[in-house]
């Protein structure tokens, strides 16, 4: 009976459970080295595991025991804790990238780093969700850094750097809870608490290919007996796992019944044939037979070679649809005749790139005892099992989450984010909900208005309160209460920038700022007013003249007269930015238009000088002319009418000045000011804008006025809106 307690020793015990037999290994890590103290091996009595499967929980909790009772009484210890690995039958993997940026320029440390891996994971998490079509429950069982960047560009360490943008790119893996809880009961079974899980395809690698050579683009095949796993190396990180439901077991099957033998028989004929010349056996009928090694290859060779092709095309697959540079072959199924050269066929690569993997990866391990111990491919995986452990220590843990107990992969780093994560707790329920925002339109262009963030879920560990970064252990207790959502977005009119803006006017001969006016949905509101969903609000580029009398505390009555730009308007009319308005009464305006006329005097002159010009003698003056030639002026025309001197033209320019005004209008946004002419037309548009119409812009001009097409001779009148534009 053993005496001497495991945890006491610090020893580690591994076991790989494979489809044909289960390995074990005790030994302990020193110095880089690890020493290995005592191997066992016992096959499966029966199939009890197909395609590395658990199908007879009690069968293989049975075998397990054999070999840890091997081990005891080999080491004297007490074996209590195991570490074992689970094959890709089911294998899931994400690929996925996480960018974060910092609002500033920030110092990289350890946890960032910690929290930049978990968001990717959950990020990997989310993804792996939404694909997943099965009804099967799966689990995070690790996943494999391949890249981190700072700023855009790939580092191999982020700590300590200064950064505003990190990235990280990593492969997470997940199994079904059926494989992992099969493993879990097996040891349950054989009284052994299970302290490390890994992968097979990670566990061979720990012991195949060092992290020196990862910089290469290399595959690892595990050949065991009801799977080929195959993970693939590039740039110094893993890039991708793989798995193929067939392996070595195919090969015994096709032996069997070539030679009418049960399962176990073939399985031994094909492990003596590979360093035997010829194998005896009895069949099923009781005769004894004989055959090569020579005729096992023949019959197995299309089989080995469909292994092959197969193991080739899933690693092109996991490598880009290319080929790698080398390949690396472990586990007993990887040991028959031509499987290696067919790889390097497929592959298109050199014979001596594709190896097998044995003694010569094993110089960081002692045997202490080397009794009946064969360094070959067989023990790279159950090595690794147990060297993963230093490298990993993860294992599954139950928590209480909310009442219902969960089961997590422990990676040495759990937090309660996790713990939600794999209890299916929705994200937003663990971060405070923003409200519901406020869409709405301002001069038809779409605004919205965040809603509050509201408060962040009340989080418990073990009774105390705690955060969603806290850490978390075994059979902890966890209790969230969701986060909850603020209030929804709102908004005034008073708060919109255009309606902050103000603009100028002259009133009375003074110049003033008017404020801004609003309409929602048709109706003028005031600044105060509190804007709805779909609400469309129009900020006025204008006044109305009563709103500026409001302004000025300008009592409009109706004997008043309202001058808008030197054109009388009315209360409504638009007063736009740099427009002059006049608020004056009926009295005021009778004594302006009299104060310009002349006088009596003047008048009796005027009228005088008329009459003299009427009564002119023009013979008279043609024969008291000394030359006796009449002027120009003078000379009537054909039509017996007379070309006018230019007193009249004067005059009639006179005439003219006095209806001349000026016409205030928006052309392309901007106000405009067009002078000089008692009549506009379209086309006098021109003189007042810059648009040379000599240096097109486009293919044709377009033209509006209030919206409309014009013509170029259409009048225009105070207040239109025009655009001018090439298209």
């Amino acid at each position: 009976m053993a005496s001497l307690e495991q945890a006491d020793q610090k020893v580690v015990y591994g076991l790989d459970i494979g489809t044909r037999s289960v390995v074990g290994t005790v030994g302990y890590m020193n110095d880089n080295q690890f020493n290995v103290i005592a191997q066992a091996v016992e096959k499966h009595e029966t199939r009890a595991m197909l395609d590395g499967q658990i199908h007879d929980i009690g069968k293989v909790g049975a075998t397990i025991r054999k070999v840890t009772d091997k081990l005891e009484q080999q080491t004297d210890i007490h074996l209590t804790d195991v570490c074992i690995a689970a094959a890709g039958r089911v294998l899931q993997t994400v690929r996925t990238t996480y960018d974060y940026e910092y609002p500033d320029n920030h110092t990289i440390t350890d946890e960032d780093i910690y929290n930049l891996d978990s968001a990717a994971v959950e990020q990997a998490y989310s993804e792996f969700l939404n694909k997943n079509t099965s009804d099967l429950k799966f689990y995070l069982v690790g996943y494999s850094v391949m890249h981190y960047y700072l700023d855009g560009y790939q580092i191999a360490n982020l700590e300590g750097h200064n950064a505003g943008k990190v990235s990280v790119e990593l492969i997470a893996t997940f199994l079904p809870d059926d494989c992992v809880d099969g493993l879990y009961k097996a040891c349950e079974r054989a009284n052994l608490n299970v302290a490390n899980l890994t992968l097979e395809p990670i566990a061979a690698m720990m012991v195949a290919i060092p992290d020196r050579f990862r910089m290469l683009n290399l595959a690892l095949v595990d050949v065991g007996a009801g799977t080929s796993d195959i993970c693939v190396t590039d740039d110094g990180s893993i890039t991708a796992y793989g798995m193929l439901p067939i392996a070595g077991d195919d090969i015994t099957e096709i032996i069997a019944q070539h030679c009418l033998v049960d399962f176990n028989a073939a399985d031994e004929i094909k492990i003596k044939a590979s360093h035997q010349e010829q194998v005896d056996y009895v069949d099923i009928m009781g005769l004894n037979k004989t055959i090569s090694s020579k005729e096992i290859a023949r019959i197995i060779k299309p089989k080995v070679e469909e292994m092959a092709q197969k193991a080739t095309d899933e690693i092109k697959r996991l490598n880009g649809d290319r080929a790698v540079s080398a390949v690396f072959v472990v586990g007993g199924g990887g040991c028959v005749p031509g499987y290696t050269k067919a790889i390097a066929k497929d592959m298109d690569i050199p014979e001596e790139r594709v190896a097998l993997r044995g003694e010569e990866v094993m110089k960081n391990i002692t045997f202490l005892n080397n009794d009946g111990i064969d360094r070959d491919s067989l023990l790279v995986t159950p090595l690794g099992i147990c060297i993963s452990y230093y490298e990993e220590a993860n294992n599954f843990i139950f928590v209480s989450f909310n009442g219902t107990q969960t089961k997590i992969y422990d990676n040495g780093k759990l937090q309660i984010v996790d713990a939600a994560m794999q209890a299916a707790f929705p994200n937003e329920d663990l971060f405070p909900k923003r409200g519901a925002e406020l869409k709405y339109t301002v001069n038809g262009k779409e605004r919205t208005s965040r809603g509050e963030p509201g408060e962040a879920a009340v989080i418990q560990l073990n009774g105390k309160p705690a955060d969603i970064h806290s850490k978390i252990h075994a059979n902890d207790i966890i209790n969230v209460t969701p986060s909850t959502a603020g209030a929804p977005g709102k908004a005034t009119i008073e708060n919109i920038p255009e309606f902050k803006t103000k603009f100028n006017v002259n009133v009375n001969g003074k110049n003033v700022e008017a404020s801004r006016y609003a309409t929602v949905n048709g109706e003028a509101q005031t600044g105060y007013y509190d804007i709805a969903a779909g609400d469309d609000v129009k900020i006025l580029d204008y006044n109305t003249a009563a709103q500026i009398a409001e302004l000025m505390d300008i009592k409009l009555t109706e004997d008043m007269v309202i001058i808008v730009n030197n054109e009388r308007g009315d209360a409504n009319t638009p007063v736009y930015e740099n427009f002059k308005v006049e608020f004056k009464d009926q009295e005021d305006m009778i004594m302006d238009y009299y104060k310009d006329f002349p006088s009596a005097d003047e008048m009796a002159v005027s009228q005088a000088n008329e009459e003299s010009y009427e009564n002119i003698d023009y013979e008279a003056r043609l024969k008291a002319d000394k030359d006796g030639q009449l002027t120009f002026d003078d000379l009537p025309d054909d039509d017996g009418t007379y070309e006018k001197s230019e007193s009249e033209e004067s005059e009639t320019e006179v005439v003219r000045n006095i209806l001349a005004h000026d016409l205030h209008i928006i052309v392309n946004n901007e106000a405009i000011t067009l002078h000089g002419k008692s009549d506009y037309i379209f086309v006098d548009i021109f003189d007042a804008i810059d648009f040379d119409l000599s240096k097109p812009n486009g293919r044709s001009i377009v033209t509006t006025l209030n919206g409309s097409t014009p013509d170029y001779m259409q009048p225009i009148k105070e207040g239109d809106k025009i655009e001018v534009y090439w298209k």
